[in-house]
């Protein structure tokens, strides 16, 4: 009886260790998997977490190459404000300007060629005429006596005198500088006026023109007076920020 009893508390024990350690197995397996997922999960959010730290600095790349576009191309408008403002001013005579050209001299005949009295000043009329001759061949700038010459100029006689914008040109010889788009048209320029009917008309009145051959640079100054503009008002804009 004892080494049957023996043998039935040894299979007892047996088994009950063999269920205790099934269950052990059972319940550390799962204690396993959660582990691993957890690890898995933390990888994934640092993932995550670097992903959107990039597209932050993506984004943020992004933002500061949009505001230095930006920043371009209001310079660009700014500059191209500039630039056209040049171009009027220039175009209105507002400006210097250096380029191409021919340098006419108006002077007197010489007296073995006068034909009554010496000259000592030149008519408005000729001088109008030579200008319109002037513009007619392609000048796109032009300064007499040192005067620039612009749309709203004046060339009348005042008192017997010759005047230009209420500047008088008493005194002979008299210059006259125009400058051309090109050395091209400064050349067609001084081939015309060697052929011009204004010589003719020059030599009229004991005068002669002598045209220099083009050079390069001419130099004409500014008009340096207040442009008056008749006719004209500022538009002002209506209430409620209409124009």
């Amino acid at each position: 009886m004892d080494s049957k009893k023996k043998l039935s508390f040894t299979f007892i024990t047996v088994v009950i260790g063999f269920m205790i350690a099934i269950q052990f197995q059972t319940v550390k397996e799962p204690s396993v998997r959660d582990t691993r997922d957890t690890w898995q999960l933390r990888a994934d959010i640092l993932k995550e977490k670097e992903l959107q730290l990039k597209l932050l600095r993506e984004i943020s790349s992004n933002e500061e190459k949009i505001a230095q576009y930006e920043t371009k191309r209001k310079q660009s408008k700014e500059q191209v404000l500039r630039e056209t403002l040049e171009e009027l001013k220039m175009e209105a005579g507002l400006s210097e300007v250096t380029g191409p050209g021919i340098i006419i001299t108006i002077e007197p005949v010489n007296e073995e060629l006068l034909l009554g009295k010496q000259a000592d000043s030149v008519s408005p009329d000729l001088l109008k005429r030579l200008v319109n001759e002037l513009n007619m061949y392609d000048a796109q700038h032009i300064s007499i006596g040192g005067r620039r010459v612009i749309n709203t100029t004046v060339i009348r006689d005042i008192n017997r005198e010759t005047m230009i914008d209420g500047y008088a040109l008493n005194r002979l010889p008299i210059e006259v500088k125009v400058i051309t788009e090109n050395a091209q048209t400064a050349e067609k320029l001084f081939n015309r006026m060697q052929v011009s009917n204004s010589a003719e008309e020059f030599f009229i009145d004991n005068l002669r023109i002598k045209v220099e051959k083009p050079a390069e640079p001419i130099t004409i100054p500014a008009y340096d007076e207040a442009l008056r503009v008749r006719y004209m008002e500022p538009v002002k804009p209506e209430e409620g920020g209409k124009s």
